[in-house]
């Protein structure tokens, strides 16, 4: 199989990161007989400095004519105080945009050689292995008008918009129901009905939705309380569905289930097929370029792209099943380390790529 991928390395860690996965990724090709094509690009923070705007569209265009996408991180406080259309999230709302990808997916499992880093207690993580499914190109993000202003009377007043068309809400909601067919068979959605409007006609959405997987069970939960039930019993949940702010917050809570966000790969999926890839964590300037970044979401999210992309299934579980042997083994990087002794990025990157060349694979070309 012969692929371009689309590297969008980013800013602060995101470059480190990013040619871990791709070197996994080489790794992948040598091994099973394939050919990957990697190109780079530009986004956020780097593409400002470079040409003054966070999404260039030789990154678009590149990345459209690419077979997917697999992005590093972006910001940083270096470009705290640029104007908002000069701010690196603007390239990654941008490119959601432009590509329409519309469900940023979350998988949460918990490897159990990593129960010590979780806060939670054993008992309660035992078992957690979950997807959340997040609305991504409405609600507050993008919503008209979105606006800091002075009132007539010269306070300072702002307003943000959530706005949903219920064509967005659908075609989220069937993408989490499709999953959680072929998963345990429930879904959660997640919303606060009983305040907001459009959350009222994402849980109408939702029962409509529902009629067309029979097999399905389909539940609702308001925002609150899944808070909560992510923390006190987590292994409840399959497949979480919600709008962008609730999935945007709500993901970042589940990251601690696992110890760290360094643990969580996603996936943004389009309706043409393109899909972009990348770690839940941020930029992290601090330890830029220090060595430390932990790798290991950024090498699972090269994994979902093989299996969502590529349809590479055999590749895909070769490097989960790389990951987690080198956890078994006891290495970690710097964030999920109880004891003190870390490897580094390029240690650990070595190490899965070691275990993945050990591993018992075919050729598949």
């Amino acid at each position: 199989m012969k692929k371009r991928i689309a590297l969008l390395p980013g800013d602060g860690i995101g470059p480190e990161v990013a040619e871990s996965a791709a070197d996994v990724l080489k790794s992948v090709a040598e091994q099973f007989g394939h050919e990957f094509e990697f190109e780079n690009g530009l986004i956020g923070g780097a593409a400002i400095d470079a040409h003054q705007n966070p999404l260039p569209e030789e990154t678009v265009a590149l990345c459209e004519r690419s077979d997917a996408i697999l992005l590093g991180a972006v910001g940083g406080p270096k470009w705290d105080q640029n104007p908002p259309e000069l701010r690196p999230e603007k390239g990654l709302l941008g490119i959601r945009k432009k590509l329409g990808l519309f469900a940023n997916l979350r998988p949460v499992t918990v490897f159990e050689s990593l129960s010590e880093a979780s806060p939670l207690k054993k008992e309660y993580i035992s078992g957690v292995d979950f997807v959340i499914v997040r609305e991504l190109t409405g609600g507050l993000y993008f919503g008209e008008p979105s606006r800091q202003y002075v009132n007539e009377a010269g306070e300072k007043e702002a307003v943000d918009t959530l706005f949903y068309k219920k064509e967005e809400i659908e075609r989220v909601v069937r993408e989490a129901f499709k999953m959680a067919a072929g998963r345990k068979g429930k879904v959660t959605s997640v919303d606060k009905a009983n305040v907001l409007s459009s959350s009222r006609l994402w849980r109408e959405t939702a029962e409509e939705i529902a009629k067309e997987f029979p097999d399905v069970t389909l539940e609702h939960m308001l925002v609150d309380n899944a808070a909560m039930q992510l923390i006190y019993a987590p292994s409840q949940f399959d497949v979480i569905v919600t709008e962008n702010m609730f999935g945007d917050i709500l993901s970042d809570e589940a990251s601690m289930l696992t110890g760290s966000l360094g643990m969580l790969p996603s996936a943004s999926l389009s309706s043409s097929g393109l899909h972009l890839f990348e770690p839940v964590h941020g930029s992290a300037p601090d330890i830029a370029g220090k060595g430390m970044a932990n790798p290991f979401a950024a090498i699972l999210s090269a994994a979902m792209l093989l299996r969502t992309s590529f349809g590479l299934e055999n590749e895909a579980q070769a490097v989960e099943k790389a990951v987690a042997k080198v956890l078994a083994d006891g290495i970690r990087t710097r964030d999920i380390a109880r004891d003190g002794q870390y490897a580094g990025t390029h240690d650990i990157t070595e190490k899965v790529k070691a275990a993945l060349a050990g591993s018992n694979t075919k050729s598949i070309v």
